[in-house]
This record gives structure tokens, sequence and C-alpha cells, in this order.
């Protein structure tokens, strides 16, 4: 009986550096070690394959559908699994099911919803990111802005009520909707707190960083932008260590904005990729509706009837391509952005995001053309 497995013929990116002519060693589900190709492990399965790379799984912090479910509309343990199967051809083996502004009733039933699944272990659910309510209906993107609304005293107690039975639970607020005070208490309790849709300028935002802030939602979209007086969410981002999403897909941010950050951008936090991607990803569907809005699916994007992106048509693999095709970025660097630096975003950088020993096996096969030929979920091949 085979105790382990063992991938091999493949340079291996293990998070951080590149192994030429070695051998990924699972067993039991997590990364044992990478090993000399030569080893004996007796009774190991071996998998070996002609080329190509072995690369951490894809972590996505921001998905509000796929496989025809939006989150929104479909909040149960079962829906959450089939959202998180209908991510894992494209690459992506962690992934946080986004609610978008809702009613405190939807907001409930997700939260509900997210602990169960938790409890259930479905493969590639690593928490909740809640978008929502309490955002600046300036910047309201495609959120309803029928929902939107300051943070209450019940809304921090349901937040840190249900980060109890999640190892992971994210919010994005705005600077307008919540104070310093609410922003440490959930911070405090556990809770990732992110900056987004919000008309902040750049002060504003700095004093919920200081107050316990730790990211930026989808950098560029739905923010104040960096103007030459007021440098804004925009500017404040840049110029701080937190950490921050970005849309790429060639609509949401134009290429040379891109550029441009990820050059300015301090550390330690860094800037890494999101899909906000909605239920489309893996159908043919034209259309679908949110909040009762229909939103069309179109030239590789979302929008409502007046032209609003909403969410994007996106996959983590096209990510991963567009800034390695139209920025030249390298590998390396383009796939820590889509698995290593959102799981330290997410303090989750122990066991995901990377391919050393004690990680878990989440991990794809792509060839030099990055076109997917397996992915791995804690040891077990899901695709391919």
């Amino acid at each position: 009986m085979s105790t382990g497995n063992i991938l091999s013929g493949a340079a291996i990116f293990d998070g951080e550096s590149w192994h030429q002519g070695r051998a990924l060693v699972l067993r039991d589900g997590t990364v044992d070690q990478i090993a000399s190709d030569e080893d004996d492990f007796g009774n190991f399965l071996r998998t070996e394959f002609d080329g190509g790379m072995i690369v951490p799984g894809f972590v996505d912090l921001q998905v509000n559908g796929g496989g025809g479910v939006l989150f929104n509309e479909h909040t149960d343990a079962d829906d959450i699994a089939t959202l998180c199967a209908a991510h894992f051809p494209f690459g992506t083996t962690a992934l946080l099911p986004t609610l978008i502004t809702d009613t405190p009733e939807v907001t409930q039933k997700a939260l509900e919803a997210g602990m169960v699944a938790q409890k259930q272990g479905v493969p590639g659910f690593a928490g909740l990111h809640m978008e929502g309510p309490h955002l600046s209906v300036a910047r309201k993107g495609a959120h309803n802005p029928d929902f939107i609304r300051p943070m209450a005293p019940e809304d921090v107690a349901r937040l840190i009520a249900a980060k109890a039975g999640l190892s992971t639970l994210l919010t994005t607020v705005a600077v307008e909707s919540v104070t310093p005070e609410q922003v440490m208490a959930l911070a405090e309790s556990g809770i990732v707190v992110s900056i987004g849709h919000s008309d902040a300028r750049r002060d504003d935002a700095l004093a919920l960083f200081s107050a316990g802030a730790t990211m930026v939602t989808h950098l560029f979209n739905a923010m104040s932008q960096l103007g030459n007086r007021e440098p804004g969410l925009v500017g404040a981002a840049l110029i701080s260590g937190v950490w921050a999403g970005l849309i790429a897909d060639g609509i949401h941010v134009d290429a040379a904005s891109i550029g441009i950050a990820l050059r300015a951008k301090a550390g330690p936090g860094r800037i890494f990729l999101v899909t906000d991607a909605m239920s489309t990803i893996g159908t043919d569907l034209g259309s679908f509706t949110l909040n009762g809005r229909e939103i069309v699916r179109a030239n590789g994007a979302l929008r409502l009837a007046d032209g609003t992106l909403a969410g994007a048509d996106l996959t983590m693999i096209d990510a991963v391509r567009y800034l390695h095709k139209m920025l030249d970025l390298p590998l390396d660097e383009v796939f820590r952005m889509a698995s290593l630096y959102p799981a330290q975003a997410i303090g989750r950088q122990g066991e995901i995001g990377h391919l050393k020993a004690g990680a878990r096996a989440n991990l794809i096969h792509l060839t030099e053309d990055l076109d997917i030929t397996g992915v791995w979920i804690d040891g077990d091949r899901v695709v391919g």
C-alpha cells in the first residue's frame, strides 16, 4: 500500500525559489520535502511529468461566484462547495467566497453557511470575505446603495462571533462607514480588515491602517485616486505597508497603472491577485441577476445596464498569464502574487501559498505555455 506520492520531471517553484531536477514528495496531504529525484521512497506512488512546472496552488481572496452559483443568491454550504470546485480547473486551490453588500438577513445566512462549510471541510474553502455593506455610496460600484449603511455595534458583534467558527474572515469597509475603534475591535478578534469602496482622503485611510486595517480591496477600483495634492486611498495604499488586491484583466486597471503601482508599492505588504469572479466562471452563462439587477457578460467583462463593471469574468490563471505576457513580469513573482502573497495577507502562510515542508499539498502542474494539466488539493488530484 502506498504511503505517499512523488511528483517529478518538472521544475518546482516552492513559493520563493526554483528547484531543477528534484522531486516533490507528498505525505498525508502535506508536503514532506523537495528531494533528489534519485532518492528511493519505496512504495510511494510516482507521477512523472515530461517537463513543465509544479507551483503552489493559487489563493483567491475575492470570489463572488462560480459554476453558476452567485454567493449572494445561493448561501448554503453545498453552494459554497459548487462555487469552490468551479475554480479548481483554473488553478485556485484555496479561496474566500465573497458576499457583496446585502441585507442583514442574507449577511447572517452567509456567515452561517461559511461556518458549516468549515466544519464539513469543503475542499478549497479557506474562509469568507464580507465586502460591505459598510461602504461609501459615492464609491459603490455595482453594490446596491439601498443596502449600504454605517457599521453598528451589532454588526461588529456579528462578525466577531462568526470569526470563532472560521479560519479566515475578511471584511471590506469604507472610511466613511466605520470608526477606528470598530476597526481595532475587529482586528483584535482576528478579522482581516480591508479598506475599499471609499472616497477616503489619504490621512483618513492611514488612520484606519493605524487602527488595524491591513489591506486594500481591488486597488484603483471603487476608491479615491492618486492626485497631485490629495493622494487618496490609492496613494495611502502605495505608501503604506498594507496588502492590496488587484484585478489584472486589462479592463479594471490599465497595464501601465499596474506597472507603476508595482514599482511604487512600499512593503512589507505587497500587491496580490484577486479575480473578483462572478457566477459565470466555468459556465457559458450570458447574464445573471444580483439584487434584482441584470448583469451582462460581454467582451471579457461583466456590466450593469449603465455600463458599471460588476465583478470580473476572470480566472486566476488568466490573471497570471496577463501579468506575465502584458507586463513581462517574471513568472516567479507572478506566482507569488497568485499564491504566497495572498496567503501572507491573511496570515495563512504557514499552510498555503507555498510548497515547503509542512505546507498543505495544494499545487498545480502547468506546461511552459501556462496551460494547467493537473491540480491537487491536500494531496488529492482534483483536475487532470
